[in-house]
């Protein structure tokens, strides 16, 4: 079994590396993969990995399309300003989230922050920061997002991926991470 996911994780690495991909048997009958060249060696055709990318928040279409392109010119900036795109926290439990936003939101208008497209509850609704406990191991997406009083969508920003490691029960020992 640990051959197997050996093999596996070795095609799958040449991949993302994009590096050609051999493959042969052996006299004794063992297949073999490899980034080098092997006088019984044939290339392999490995598929591109399948990625994922969420979504933009959709802006709701209304019929007042004028009052609505005036407030949405209302707001010159929506930024997560922290978590970095593409930053990775080792060994946390924790999160802290920051949205700056210019003006600040104002008549009945509310901030919402997006966490895999779940609001984050008590995230303050005019911006600023929030530590985001308990906070599951994996990739996540965050975007920030401006709503006007009937929910449509004033200003909103990029999305932002970030990755949390914790160490696992099964390997606590794990010289990856700090303690």
């Amino acid at each position: 079994m640990r051959l197997v996911l050996f093999t596996l994780m070795s095609v799958v690495s040449a991949v993302a590396l994009s590096a050609t991909v051999y493959k042969w048997v052996d006299e004794n009958g063992v297949t073999h993969y490899s980034d080098q060249p092997h006088e019984k060696a044939e290339k392999v055709q490995v598929a591109a990995p399948q990625t994922y990318k969420a979504p933009p928040v959709p802006v709701r279409a209304t019929a007042s399309e004028g009052s609505q392109s005036q407030q949405l010119n209302a707001y010159q900036s929506c930024e997560i300003t922290s978590p970095t795109n593409n930053e990775v926290f080792p060994n946390a439990f924790s999160v802290n989230a920051a949205v700056q936003v210019s003006p600040t939101p104002h008549d009945g208008d509310q901030l919402l922050l997006l966490l895999d497209g779940n609001p984050v509850p008590n995230f303050p609704s005019t911006g600023g920061s929030l530590t985001i406990a308990q906070i599951d191991r994996g990739s996540h997406n965050m975007q920030a997002v401006v709503q006007d009083p009937k929910g449509r969508t004033l200003c909103q920003s990029s999305n932002v991926s970030f990755t949390v490691l914790q160490p696992s029960v099964l390997n606590p020992a794990n010289p990856n991470f700090r303690h």
